[in-house]
């Protein structure tokens, strides 16, 4: 077990290949070519990413964890080691107190301006595929490409672009492509209010949807990102991405969770100026991920190597990847992907393995496998071995140092997000509410530092702090903290110790 320390290996499974019993893992060279896991819900396949994560955090890797489900991220929190806790970027959009600011329309170079709206219109026409229409992307496309020109646009400019005649005139006087300009003044103005109001009424009633969830605004609505992917990325961060469904809604998860993958390829193709030997392996797990999955994302899997984004990717079945009118993802994956772990699948996906790993495995081979085992064709020095069985190892049994989620939790709140009275202020300044002689409900309260009688604009609510002008200011400044809500308390390694544990 001496290379138990290599950090250039992770260990994932146990073959008996005539009876060795022996402890086999991946390398770093061969995690470039990504990782491809397949099988149906509770075989294992968590507990799999569950391993490798933690052997990453443990070895000082930079990785992002991407979660439709939440238990996962949530599991990984407790089993960050004690020095690499400061490391941990925790991104919860069902926090509703604090909100990290990603707003994906700020770009660091315009040469990527297309590929922000060709992302965005990927990721619109996965997820509302059964309204979408050629017209509406190209509505979507010019307003999502006028937007970008301005700095502190926001993805809440795309409504009102198609309403507000003098908010899109200062848009329009920002625009730099002839092509999106000419589209504003010559074409758009020029439309009858009625052909108008039909055209933009299923993007005003799509993206409005979007926008209107309070969590969801409060996140994308910031003109300035408080994370800065680029920066993660190189600096060998830890990202942890909640998106669950549960929490935030189905739609809401798959829109939030895709963007930050567009936002993450963006950043991987910005190395581009970093020498490809200082540039640092970054481990993107994306479980479920055929639920961020657009065409924009076969060609992550393409470009990614070069770049250092290794991907391991998971979900349940085949069918998953396949649209009705595009293989292009599936395609991408079986094309690109260097190992493929194949947990118990179902006969039709059985079937479609079959060419991958025959003749030493038949359909019902893979119809049949018990929890935990596998059947994996794994890259080994940059060749992709023959088929083989293996048994997985059982979830690491780490243990959490007591409190170490809520350090992480409060720590990513102090350092990468903003308290919600400010974003909302924000947010409420920019769309008029609050502008001199605009009406709107008040709120009569007492401020929750002095209480001095004054007004908001928005309902109080339980447990919720709300502040006076003059506390406001002081808040600014720093002159004194914003109060917190008081929380319960969560209860909260060697490498070597890691997997030694995981044997017993």
């Amino acid at each position: 077990m001496d290379a138990i320390n290599e950090k250039d290996v992770v260990y994932f499974g146990r073959t008996d290949f005539r009876n060795a019993n022996r402890l086999f893992g991946i390398k770093r060279s061969d995690r470039r070519q990504h990782m491809y896991v397949v099988g149906k819900t509770g075989t294992g396949k968590t507990a799999f990413l569950h391993n490798l994560a933690v052997q990453d955090m443990t070895n000082g890797e930079g990785l992002c964890v991407v979660d439709p489900h939440g238990e996962f991220v949530e599991d990984l929190l407790k089993k960050v080691p004690k020095e690499r806790v400061d490391d941990v970027i925790y991104f919860n959009p069902a926090d509703d107190e604090y909100h990290i600011g990603f707003n994906i329309l700020e770009i660091s170079d315009p040469k990527y301006k297309h590929l922000v709206a060709s992302g965005l219109m990927g990721i619109f026409t996965k997820i509302w595929s059964n309204v979408w229409s050629a017209r509406m992307e190209y509505i979507l496309s010019n307003a999502v490409l006028a937007l970008v020109d301005t700095p502190g646009s926001t993805l809440l400019g795309i409504t009102r672009i198609l309403v507000d005649k003098d908010y899109r005139q200062e848009i329009i006087a920002n625009i730099k492509d002839p092509v999106v300009k000419a589209f504003w003044i010559t074409e758009y103005e020029r439309w009858r209010d009625q052909f108008r109001n039909e055209a933009i009424a299923p993007i005003q009633n799509k993206v409005g949807q979007f926008l209107s969830t309070a969590l969801i605004r409060n996140i994308v609505g910031q003109p300035k990102s408080t994370i800065d992917i680029f920066k993660i990325m190189n600096e060998g961060k830890i990202l942890l991405v909640n998106v669950s469904k549960g929490r935030i809604g189905e739609d809401n998860s798959q829109l939030l969770g895709a963007m930050l993958i567009t936002k993450i390829q963006l950043a991987a193709m910005e190395r581009v100026r970093i020498p490809e030997a200082e540039r640092t392996d970054f481990y993107l797990y994306v479980d479920e991920f055929q639920n961020f999955a657009t065409d924009s994302f076969a060609s992550i899997l393409s470009e990614a190597r070069k770049y250092r984004l290794d991907l391991i990717i998971a979900h349940q079945y085949i069918g998953q990847l396949v649209t009705d009118v595009s293989t292009k993802v599936r395609d991408a994956v079986f094309g690109n992907v260097g190992t493929m772990v194949v947990f118990r699948v179902g006969a039709a996906d059985a079937e479609f393995l079959e060419e991958e790993f025959s003749p030493e495995l038949m359909p019902q081979d893979m119809v049949g496998l018990p929890n935990y085992s596998i059947y994996l064709k794994l890259m080994v020095d940059g060749v992709t071995s023959r088929p083989f069985s293996a048994i997985t190892l059982m979830p690491f049994k780490t243990h959490a140092e007591a409190e170490i989620e809520e350090v992480i939790i409060t720590n990513s709140r102090k350092r990468y997000a903003r308290p919600r009275w400010a974003v909302e202020e924000e947010i409420n300044r920019w769309t008029g509410m609050m502008a001199e002689g605009v009406g709107g409900v008040k709120y009569q309260v007492n401020c929750s530092i002095c209480g001095k009688s004054t007004q908001v604009p928005f309902e109080p609510q339980p447990g919720r702090p709300v502040y006076c002008k003059e506390c406001l200011e002081k808040i600014k400044s720093g002159e004194i903290q914003p109060l917190r809500e008081s929380r319960p308390k969560r209860e909260g390694s060697d490498l070597r110790d890691i997997i030694d544990k995981s044997l017993e």
